[in-house]
Formats: structure tokens, C-alpha cells, sequence
């Protein structure tokens, strides 16, 4: 022990020695682990945005959506008897915080200046309290999408069709038997944008969309769960259990699919059955056309830290190579003196590592504290950038097991960068040493 305890200070003196090189060389280290943390903390703040704001406007953290087949080909986005459903999944699922039903829907929106197609979501909005906290009403009152034949539109949307609170709209669309059905709403409320998700949804009452559709009180489109916090992470296990049970329940469950409910018409459409089929699904499930945008962020992340990475070991190589050259006859006199390889080799490394431990610290808080004044100044992103953060505005998440990841990473790598130089000073004769010069 008293060994390593020397090994380590004659390090630590070593660096207060080339104090200027270290300075540098942990900056380096630092730039790169600010740079990790922010970029890991910003995929976990598009992951987090799509998380909240996508399983209060379009899905739940699970669902229980369904399909009825009047005949083979004609398919409808209907559950019927939904209480039925609800309650068993009361009853078997425990991890449940709550749970809504909502109407599913695909339209004509008509106004006297043009038209849009549009996904129609049927909501009870007083059963849903946590839905205005997503949106930023720019007009009207969205506590008045209580009273029947009204609607929620987007800033886009009015601008396309002309429309402000208190104008008349037409919607049309098919019946899940084929028939073409019209009802006329009042527009109650325009929601800012919130990228892709409002490019093609509006909302109206739960009893508007029955009468537009002409379902029975009993039927719905789906029954979007939110479940404890603690679960949110791990919702595919949760997923199948859930199919499991409602299958113990007489229900028939469809297969999984990781698909939208509105991509799986086609294929159900060839399916030789009739009545219904429940359809269990995640929100990353439903969210699928939009997660490769997650993932091609946390792709280049990836590449981004690759290449830094290798220019800090290439830089800590090439220092450290200097170094012994600079610390040759050092080498040769401390060898002289009775430490051995072993001591020599861990004095490096024990350098290599401080380095690693200083700058990477140093980078987390550099990382934190840029990410604190970027939320806090609430940068405003283009319209082009909104459409897949869900968002007006960048947000950075830092987590902090990412934080304990970058420390440890960095570190590693920075101890692993200095091993091989290690090792050649460590095999310098103490003769040669001495007498070198340069």
C-alpha cells in the first residue's frame, strides 16, 4: 500500500511539475465530456418531450385499441364495450395510474376557404386535466371542447382554412359501415404547433365523434393507460402480460405489432375474420414513424463520440510520449534508485487516470451548467427543427446515470490511452536513462 501511496504522489508532483501540459491536455478531456453530456442529455430531452407530450395528446404509455369487422374487408379503429375492457384491466394491472378513452377517427375538415384531411381524436376533456399542460392556446378556451359539436384545431391548420374561435367547420367522413356521415362544429380553441403530432390531429367532444361516426355509448377507440412513473422505462413486458390477461378474459388480442393503428388497415383488410380484435400497444409503438429521429440523433452521437475519443487517445499518447522523452533521465534516476517496473508503470498510469478523473469532472459540470442556461433561456427552434421535437423549444435532460457513464468512460479510456507508453517507460534500462540527453 505504502508502495502505491508513493507511486501516486510522485504522479500528482509530476503533474503540478508540467502543469501547463496537463492543463491542455484536460481541457481536451473536459471539451469532450461536455460535449458527450450534452449530447446524450439531448436525446434524453427529445425522448422525455416525446414521452410527455405525445402520451397526453395522441396515445397512452400502453393501449388497448381495437379493430371491428362488419365483413372481411371493412375494418373500423372501434373498441366495443369498453367498460367491459376497462375494468378488467382494472382489475389485473396493478401498475395502472389512470386510464382514458379516446375516439379514433380519419376525416374531411371543410371550411368556406378550404379543406385539410385530418386525424379526429374524441376526448372527454374533463376527465382529462393533465391535457392543457401540453398545449399553449393561442385563442378561445379549451375548457368549452366540454360542450357538443365544437373542436380544437392547430395554429397551422386555421391559418390553411381560414379560421379563428367561434367559425363553423364541416367534417366528413365514413361510418364503420361504409356510409358517408357530415356533422358541423364550432371552432372553441387554436393551439399553437407542436410538430409532427399537430400537422394532422383535431379533437372534438367523445359524443361527437359517436355521432359522426354513429357508435353506440358503449364503443370507443381506445383505452390509452398511463402507468406509474416507475414503469414508464419497461413497458414491453407490461405489454405482453397485458394481451395475456384480456386473452384469459375471453377476448380475442390481435398478434404484436409495432405499428400505428392507422398502418395496420391494409393488411387487416386481407384477414379473413369478422367482429373484434383488441390491439395492445406501447407509445413507442404508435410513435414509430417519428422514433428514427431519435435514433438517427443517438446514431451520430455515437459517431461524434468515436471520433473524439480517438483525438483525445491520440492526443494523450503523443503527450505522454513527449513526456517520457522530456522525463527519460528521470526515468533512469528513479530507476536507479530502487523502483522498479511495476511502480514506474503505475506512476504513468496514475497520471493518465488524474487527468482523466479532473477533466472529465470538470466536463459534467461545464455540460450541466451549459444545459441549465440553455433551458432556462428557452432557445427557440425553427419549424423545421419543431416538427420532431414535439417542441418550440430545446430542452436538455442530463440523467444522472449518463453523467456517471461519461466520468467512467472518459477515465478508462484515458487510463487505457496511456498504457502502452506506460509500458515503454517502464522498460527503460536505468543505464541508458541516465545517460540520455535530449
Amino acid at each position: 500500500m505504502s508502495r502505491l501511496l508513493i507511486d501516486f504522489r510522485i504522479a500528482v508532483l509530476s503533474l503540478v511539475e508540467h502543469r501547463r501540459r496537463a492543463f491542455f491536455l484536460g481541457l481536451a478531456i473536459a471539451s469532450v465530456t461536455a460535449l458527450f453530456v450534452l449530447l446524450s442529455g439531448l436525446s434524453a430531452g427529445i425522448r422525455h418531450t416525446l414521452v410527455d407530450t405525445a402520451t397526453t395528446l395522441s396515445t397512452g404509455h400502453l393501449n388497448v385499441g381495437g379493430f371491428f369487422k362488419v365483413t372481411p374487408g371493412q375494418v373500423g379503429p372501434v373498441v366495443t364495450g369498453y367498460e367491459d375492457v376497462l375494468k378488467k384491466v382494472k382489475e389485473t394491472f396493478p401498475e395502472m395510474d389512470f386510464a382514458v378513452q379516446r375516439g379514433r377517427g380519419w376525416g374531411k375538415i371543410v371550411s368556406d376557404k378550404g379543406s385539410i384531411q385530418a386525424g379526429i381524436a374524441g376526448i372527454d376533456i374533463d376527465a382529462e386535466p393533465d391535457f392543457q399542460g401540453v398545449l399553449d392556446i393561442k385563442s378561445g378556451s379549451l375548457h368549452d371542447l366540454a360542450q357538443p359539436n365544437t373542436i380544437l384545431i392547430f395554429a397551422e391548420q386555421a391559418k390553411k382554412l381560414d379560421l379563428k374561435v367561434g367559425d363553423a367547420i364541416t367534417i366528413s367522413a365514413q361510418t364503420t359501415r361504409g356510409v358517408a356521415n357530415t356533422i358541423d362544429c364550432r371552432v372553441v380553441a387554436v393551439a399553437a404547433d407542436i410538430g409532427l403530432l399537430s400537422q394532422w390531429n383535431v379533437f372534438i367532444p367523445n359524443e361527437s365523434m359517436r355521432a359522426l361516426y354513429q357508435l353506440r355509448a358503449d364503443v370507443t377507440g381506445a383505452i390509452q393507460i398511463h402507468v406509474k412513473p416507475r414503469y414508464v422505462e419497461n413497458l414491453a413486458p407490461l405489454a405482453a402480460r397485458l394481451r395475456a390477461d384480456l386473452e384469459k378474459a375471453g377476448y380475442r388480442v390481435m398478434e404484436p405489432d409495432p405499428r400505428p393503428f392507422w398502418m395496420k388497415f391494409q393488411s387487416l383488410a386481407r384477414e379473413e375474420w369478422t367482429g373484434q380484435k383488441l390491439d395492445v400497444t406501447t407509445w413507442e409503438d404508435e410513435l414509430s414513424f417519428m422514433m428514427w429521429t431519435l435514433k438517427a440523433l443517438q446514431g451520430i452521437s455515437v459517431v461524434l463520440m468515436v471520433i473524439l475519443l480517438a483525438i483525445v487517445v491520440t492526443g494523450i499518447m503523443n503527450t505522454l510520449w513527449i513526456a517520457i522523452r522530456e522525463r527519460t533521465r528521470e526515468i533512469g534516476t528513479l530507476r536507479a534508485i530502487g523502483m522498479q517496473r511495476g511502480s514506474v508503470l503505475r506512476m504513468f498510469l496514475f497520471e493518465a487516470a488524474l487527468l482523466g478523473i479532473m477533466g472529465s469532472v470538470s466536463g459534467v459540470l461545464l455540460g450541466v451548467l451549459t444545459a441549465a442556461l440553455v433551458n432556462a433561456a428557452r432557445v427557440h427552434v425553427p419549424l423545421s427543427v419543431q416538427l420532431f421535437l414535439m417542441s418550440d423549444t430545446l430542452r436538455i435532460s442530463v440523467e444522472p446515470p449518463a453523467v456517471v457513464f461519461a466520468i467512467v468512460l472518459i477515465t478508462v479510456v484515458t487510463a487505457l490511452a496511456a498504457l502502452y507508453p506506460a509500458l515503454r517507460a517502464a522498460r527503460l534500462k536505468p543505464v541508458n536513462a541516465m545517460s540520455h540527453f535530449g
